[in-house]
């Protein structure tokens, strides 16, 4: 693990939470994306030393939107930078850590993303971001 990439956090509407961020906080506006194999939409958000990750569900059937409808909004996962993801996961694998899928999916950014279970990490939601050169 290189870093702490960002911090995602749920939100049911992104029109919503932004101005919280920006205009509220004084955090900068990075970028805003969807993100189809993740069925959402991301805003990234400058927080100095990591970025925040604003999710809002598209439809009713993604990830997110089954977390909203469990827990409400908040925090979702906190994403580790990594390179080499495939050996990473592999790694992790080895170490009998329980991964949500077993290949990286694509991810905001460019990035390739995979998530830890969190039975196998004391509760917390953890992702893995490899942005390949861009890292």
């Amino acid at each position: 693990m290189k870093k702490v990439d960002h911090i995602g956090i749920a939100v049911k509407d992104m029109k919503v939470a932004l101005p919280y961020y920006i205009e509220t906080l004084g955090l900068k506006l990075l970028d805003i994306e969807e993100v189809e194999s993740q069925k959402v939409k991301v805003a990234f958000i400058d927080a100095g030393n990591c970025k925040l990750e604003l999710l809002e569900p598209i439809g009713e059937e993604g990830p997110i939107s089954k977390f909203l409808e469990k827990r409400g909004e908040g925090i979702h996962h906190i994403a580790f930078g990594v390179t080499d993801i495939r050996k990473r996961l592999k790694e992790l694998e080895e170490k009998g850590v329980q991964l949500l899928q077993k290949e990286p999916k694509p991810g905001a950014g460019g990035a390739e993303v995979a998530f830890i279970h969190p039975k196998s990490s004391l509760g917390v939601l953890y992702e893995l971001c490899d942005k390949g050169e861009r890292g």
